[in-house]
Parts: C-alpha cells; structure tokens; sequence
C-alpha cells in the first residue's frame, strides 16, 4: 500500500511523497524474488536430504561401512567431502547463482548488517532455510523411515559432545568466524569470487572430520532445527542459534575494520556468473 501525503505552502501546490507501508514492502519483496526465497529453502533442503542419507549410510549399525569401519574419526572423513561436495554442488549450480546460495541465516543476517540484504529479504530467506530444513529432513525420514530415526543416525542432529555446551558454543563460534572471514576475503575480490564456493565446500569438508565431535558441526540455526524437529532432541538448542551468529558477525566485524566497508561488493557466494543479484551490489550492471 502507497500514501500519497501532500504538503503545501502559501498557494503553491502540494509536494507528494511516498511512503512504503511494512505490508506492501513485504508484498514486493515476495513478488519480485521469490524465486530466490523458494531456492534458498529448496537448497537448504537438498543439503540436509544429502546430510540425512550419508550419515545413516555411514553411521547406521547394521550397515557394512559401521560394521566395517569401526573409527569414528575415519567415518567422518567420507562423511565431511561428501557434505563439502554438496555445498560445492549447491554453490556454483544455477540456483546457487541466482540466490547467492546463503542457506544459513547467520550468513544471511551478517550480510543485511553488512547492509547488503534488505530487511525484507533477509526475513524471507531466513524463514525459508527453515522450512527447507525442516522439509528436507522430512522428505528423508519418508525414504528412510526408521534407518533415520535409529539412536546412532537421530536424524543427523547436532549435539554438544562431551565437552558439554560451553564448549560446544566455543567450537561453533569458531568454525562459523573462520567461515565468514574467508567468504567475505575471497567473494569481495573479482579476480578470486569465482573460488568462494570451493573454499567454503572445503571448510565445511575440514569442519565434519575434525570439529564435529565437539559441536556436532552446525554453523547453522537452520540446519539443528531440521535435525531436532523430527528427532525431538533440543539439547542446547540455544548454542546453535548464537555461536554461529556472534562468529560471523565477529568476523565481518573485523573484515571491515581492517579492509573497510567499501571493500564489501555483493553478498553473494559466488557472483562470477550471468545471474540476476538481489542484493544491494557494487559488482555493476546485473545488480537489481
């Protein structure tokens, strides 16, 4: 909705302006870009459908990799390059261009207070990596049914290891601070952008072999809250939905005292591609 609220002085004529009411902000936000919005919850959904069958595939008891391969540590390690190989695949895959491939809301808030994301868009990815968690976890308890749902696989949960919360939330903030210092150092250079996607796929490969056992490796609200919806298991939930948060926004926090503001281009992943940007961009004509 539009209000036209005219001014007047002496008998000259009255001067519109425009105000933008929050509902039709939002009206507009979602017409012009939900294809976005509906791609970041359907990539959000492949990553966690994927995460669903590999980890029952190798964690599952009465399979042949856990009978066979008795070392958690060399579990992870198939585990971890088939999850960075799907956030590679998601990254650089056509929809990835076009959304910017975030799939993460603490990816998605650090940019909007970046000031790259509009509010609006920021809500609307937000609430859509949700559902796509959510969905996609269903979707692989459907084909799975009680292989996901046995103790040893719990729906791919993210969980606290021994170390309890405190470090839990210690390992989370790390990862996701590590994570976002690169993606912002690489996907702000022209010449590097190109590589953000590869780099991030190897973070997140690097992260499931060596931090999970501290964390779980989450790095994202959206993706715990996928898991535990359908496992029932909300242990220190609260740890998922702040360390990942503080890490990133600590990290762009320093990114920009130390390269500046204007070195921050674009809040897309990967944005070396013929792709419309969303987003508030300084990468030139494809912005909109």
């Amino acid at each position: 909705m539009r209000v036209e609220v005219g001014t007047r002085v002496g008998d000259r004529p009255a001067v519109a302006a425009s105000i933008t009411t929050p509902r039709s902000g939002a009206l507009t936000a979602v017409l012009q870009h939900w294809p976005e919005y509906l791609i970041e919850a359907l990539g959000l959904g492949l990553f966690m459908l994927s995460a669903c069958l590999f980890v029952t595939l190798l964690e599952h008891p009465n399979l042949p990799v856990r009978q066979t391969v008795t070392d958690p540590f060399l579990r992870r390690i198939p585990i971890g390059l088939v999850m960075g190989l799907t956030a590679v695949g998601l990254i650089y895959s056509p929809w990835g261009q076009r959304s910017g491939a975030h799939l993460n809301p603490s990816v998605t808030l650090t940019f909007w207070r970046l000031g790259k994301v509009t509010p609006w868009d920021a809500f609307f990815y937000v609430t859509a990596q949700f559902v796509g968690a959510i969905v996609g976890v269903g979707v692989a308890a459907t084909i799975l049914d009680a292989w996901l749902a046995h103790p040893a696989v719990s729906y791919a949960a993210t969980v606290p290891g021994l170390g309890g919360a405190g470090v839990a939330f210690v390992a989370e903030f790390l990862i996701s601070f590590v994570l976002m210092i690169v993606v912002l150092t690489v996907s702000n250079r022209p010449g590097l952008n190109r590589f953000t996607g590869l780099c991030a796929g190897a973070l997140v490969a690097s992260f499931i072999v060596f931090e999970a056992p501290l964390s779980g490796m989450s790095m994202n609200a959206a993706r715990t809250v996928g898991s535990a919806v359908h496992a029932q298991v909300w242990t220190a939930l609260w740890v998922y939905f702040t360390a990942p948060l503080l890490g990133m926004l600590a990290a762009a926090q320093l990114y920009v005292a130390t390269q500046g503001m204007q070195r921050v281009l674009c809040a897309k992943l990967h944005h070396d591609n013929p792709q419309r940007c969303i987003f508030r961009c300084n990468y030139g004509a494809r912005a909109q």
